[in-house]
């Protein structure tokens, strides 16, 4: 789309899903481009661990690419794309019960600003004790704090990713977060 200035925008999901329908290849690669972070990480919030995470996360948008005819556009393309993953990844944990294993890599860390490895380390134990914080934390609240958190997502989104109302979502975050606040300053 261009603007009256001559501005070139991206388009909407909405076209994208049209193009895509249509075939249009470089629809979909702008798809899964637009949108394959904040699948992963919800996907990785639910099953934390990255290499399955991938998996889910690739199985979910093959099978929203093959279904993309089924999208009615009553919500956003981003919410019938993590309900979608929400359902893979429940079932990933289902097939797994009883299978679980621990990998033996260390998680990754995130590089920080300061310098030195005193830095590093402290920052690297902060990471650790957020992720164990957000592990703690059942399966809704996790989901319904990640997404408003990490990938902006309205409650009224939320609701639909997660299977509630709007107002579950809502509760669920503020649960989650005032749990998130006590466990951390402990």
């Amino acid at each position: 789309m261009v603007t009256d200035q001559g501005d070139v925008l991206d388009p909407s999901d909405a076209e994208l899903v049209a193009d895509a329908r249509r075939g249009a290849r470089d629809a979909v690669e702008s798809l899964i481009r637009r949108h394959q972070g904040v699948v992963f990480r919800y996907v990785m919030s639910m099953l934390r661990d990255p290499d399955r995470s991938a998996d889910v996360s690739q199985d979910t948008f093959l099978k929203a690419l093959r279904n993309l005819d089924r999208f009615r556009g009553d919500s956003s393309f981003r919410t019938w794309l993590l309900s979608i993953a929400r359902r893979e990844a429940l079932g990933a944990l289902r097939s797994e019960r009883g299978q679980r294993c621990v990998p033996l890599e260390g998680h990754e860390v995130i590089p920080g600003s300061g310098s030195g490895p005193d830095a590093h380390a402290i920052q690297s134990d902060e990471v650790r004790r957020i992720r164990a914080a957000l592990d703690r934390l059942p399966a809704k609240q996790r989901s319904s704090v990640s997404l408003r958190l990490f990938d902006g997502l309205s409650f009224r989104e939320i609701g639909e990713v997660i299977g509630s109302s709007e107002g579950a979502a809502r509760v669920n975050y503020h649960y989650g977060i005032n749990r998130l606040r006590e466990w951390l300053h402990e």
